[in-house]
């Protein structure tokens, strides 16, 4: 159990925590869910990094890390729906994206091909964060301001989810091709 999975088992940990306090009527909850949330999906980024940069990238990272990313944004996305401050078919085309993708890459897999992640999928990531947080904060800071911005976000990752697909797809249309 080297360090980048131990961030890995963390941002697991962190899900649960993450959503006690979002879903349950705690003084700041929203607050504290959304510092978890940020902590968590930080951890992202440096579990790569550090399994990248000290050669510590190991069979069980590769398999848990995407379950763990999974498992953050679709627990974030389905209690959002559940707190009524998001629509259930926004948290369902972004969730399905994240199946057909993995979809995608386990027949590249079997067919002893990689499916390299894009820019886009790390942008779509990136607008996903984003907006959850936005949603969860109730467009905080820009409440006053009545600028919609949890709106504007949650369409652009709504936007960069679909065109992320479609780039997937269209990487993958030669394990397609040459399995017929």
């Amino acid at each position: 159990m080297n360090w980048a999975n131990r961030l890995t088992l963390l941002r697991i940990i962190l899900v649960p925590v993450f959503m006690v306090f979002l879903l349950n009527k705690i003084n700041c909850g929203e607050y504290i869910a959304a510092a978890v949330f940020i902590l968590a999906a930080l951890t992202d980024s440096l579990d790569g990094y550090i399994a990248r940069k000290h050669n510590q990238i190991t069979k069980l990272g590769k398999l848990m890390d995407p379950v763990a990313d999974k498992l953050l944004i679709t627990a974030a996305l389905i209690s959002l729906v559940q707190m009524g401050k998001l629509s259930a078919w926004i948290a369902m085309v972004i969730i399905a994206r994240e199946f057909v993708v993995t979809g995608l890459r386990g027949v590249a897999a079997s067919e002893g091909k990689v499916i390299a992640a894009s820019i886009w999928g790390k942008l779509k990531t990136i607008s996903q964060i984003v907006a959850i947080v936005a949603i969860m904060l109730n467009n905080f800071p820009f409440k006053n301001w009545n600028i919609p911005f949890d709106v504007i976000a949650i369409w652009v990752a709504v936007a960069l989810t679909l065109f992320s697909m479609v780039d997937y797809l269209y990487k993958s249309r030669t394990i397609f091709i040459d399995s017929r």
